[in-house]
């Protein structure tokens, strides 16, 4: 069987025929691919909250974030600003809009965000780095102290604490870096994190993850100090993790939270000045519980001009190969880093989505689901074991619209594979097929079942499997590429009056062939496999 580590050796372009070699198990021939759902070997685990998500900080302060590039007429994209505004260090404003704080008590955000869980969400982002918490009961202050971007209630934390509650998250967050948080000698104090972590305790509350700091990669633009280099990094991580193993000796450190080094987002501009993770994890020492990255593929419209050439992308990419694969490219990087400086220490990923900077118009299409769910699947063979998409509800990449809060393609994917794809991980076989993606996990509480995903990106020609068990077939379609709706089946995907979700029902489909449409998503759910390693 090819481990993790052969897996990396290969290239991205290669990855797609080399991700696995049990080849026995799903055979190319001139008729259909042929799957044995019973000998499908494990390969490894990830977590029961392997899929994720990111509120971000600026949601629940309020704030300047992404500008969404169609003006909602309702909703918090629409709110006058009563905050001052706060943007990323030599960012351009126009980039960004006011929004207010994000209603995480609405009844219909928790029910959606519900059919989800378990998983994490995780409140941080380049706003956290910057952010006061206000740990008083009286009004919030009319602008943030000195040295501080944006001010955090103690309405709006616990705010936080009970969403994660009632949906069964568990919440990941970091803390404030910027020159307010530094004594004389500019060194990290945890001014800010003790008076987040103490009210979280006095309330019930419960943080799962902490990081110190949001894509140190990009320092300076971050918040941190100017000349902000790896060696002061690693002096400040010594003290952060001291702190947190005596104030939170529960919590998981996880970082470094670094993005855009392997070659994803070209070239950046001398603005942006990178701080390399091989320097900030030899500065650092241990100390981590989780090694974390970001993964984006390239940048939204709102970014490319300053990014340049290498970074932009379009809809006619989307489903490309090249496209696709980058997240195994990026994901070998990060984790030659982490077997280098922290061997054995599980990779998350605990920021993505479709491109930075908010995402392009098209991320929120079916278009895009191929990109996200083949990049749960390609990830999950590769040994990531949590995935946190970047966001639950805002800008364009958002698996929710922002101002409705109507599903966008992305969050029909996401529900079908929390209900389908359990935590172990099978080897699905290797296929020379173009344009044929072929995943599989142990069935979700069903022992011995078997869910298979099947991403069918040719946009002319169907392909087809061989399952020789019964089995029901969730497959996802739409009328237009580039277009919110989705079909379950043949039937279009909606909430109901009363916002709840529909039933989501596979279609009872005979052993033998299985015909797979032009950009098709189908999951296949095998109950019967009797597969051993999902026992």
């Amino acid at each position: 069987m090819m481990t993790h580590q052969t897996l990396r050796r290969c290239s991205a372009s290669a990855a797609v025929l080399l991700l696995s070699a049990g080849a026995l198990s799903l055979a190319q021939s001139a008729g259909p691919i042929a799957i044995a759902p019973g000998k499908l070997p494990s390969i490894g685990t990830v977590s029961e909250r392997y899929q994720s998500y990111n509120i971000e900080m600026v949601e629940v302060t309020g704030g300047r974030f992404w500008a969404p590039y169609k003006q909602a007429k309702t909703g918090p994209a629409a709110v006058a600003d009563t905050r001052p505004a706060s943007t990323p260090g030599g960012m351009n404003p126009s980039l960004y809009r006011y929004r207010a704080p994000v209603d995480l008590s609405s009844p219909e955000l928790r029910k959606l965000a519900a059919a989800l869980s378990p998983a994490y969400v995780r409140v941080s982002g380049t706003w956290a780095n910057s952010t006061y918490f206000d740990d008083s009961d009286g009004p919030a202050p009319s602008k943030p102290p000195a040295g501080f971007g944006d001010v955090l209630t103690r309405k709006e934390w616990r705010g936080v604490l009970d969403f994660a509650s009632a949906v069964n998250d568990e919440i990941i967050t970091s803390f404030a870096i910027s020159p307010g948080v530094r004594n004389a000698q500019g060194e990290w104090t945890p001014s800010e994190a003790a008076k987040v972590l103490d009210y979280t305790k006095a309330v019930g509350g419960h943080i799962a993850g902490v990081e110190y700091f949001n894509e140190p990669t990009f320092a300076t633009m971050g918040g941190a100090p100017k000349g902000y280099d790896a060696a002061q990094y690693g002096r400040d991580f010594k003290i952060f993790t001291a702190f947190i193993k005596k104030a939170a000796p529960g919590a998981k450190i996880i970082g470094p939270d670094s993005v855009g080094e392997g070659g994803s987002l070209g070239q950046q501009p001398p603005s942006m000045k990178l701080i390399r993770t091989e320097d900030m994890l030899a500065a650092e020492g241990p100390g981590l519980d989780v090694f974390a990255y970001h993964f984006y593929g390239g940048v939204s419209q709102r970014c490319s001009a300053m990014m340049g050439a290498a970074a932009k992308t379009s809809p006619d990419h989307a489903l490309s190969e090249e496209w696709l694969m980058a997240t195994a490219h990026e994901e070998e990087f990060y984790a030659k880093l982490r077997d280098r400086f922290v061997p054995g220490t599980p990779i998350w990923n605990t920021e993505t989505a479709e491109t930075a900077c908010g995402g392009n118009p098209w991320a929120g299409d079916f278009v895009d689901s191929f990109r996200y769910l083949n990049q749960l699947g390609i990830l999950a063979k590769l040994g990531v074991k949590v995935v946190i998409h970047n966001t639950l509800d805002a800008s364009d990449y958002g698996l929710l619209d922002e101002a409705t809060l109507q599903p966008r393609a992305n969050y029909w994917s996401a529900v079908l594979w929390r209900r389908l794809m359990g935590t172990t991980v099978l080897d699905a076989g290797s296929t020379s097929t173009p344009n044929l993606y072929v995943y599989a996990h142990c069935l979700r509480h069903h022992p011995g079942g078997v869910a298979l995903l099947v991403l069918n990106t040719d946009k002319a020609e169907s392909r087809q499997i061989a399952v020789p068990l019964a089995s029901s077939r969730y497959q996802l379609t739409a009328p237009d590429l580039l277009g919110t709706a989705v079909r379950l089946n043949g039937k279009n995907l909606a909430l109901t009056a009363n916002g709840d979700l529909p039933a989501l029902n596979g279609e009872s489909t005979r052993a033998g062939k299985m015909s797979l449409p032009p950009t098709s998503i189908t999951f296949v759910e095998i109950p019967g496999a009797s597969n051993q390693a999902c026992h």
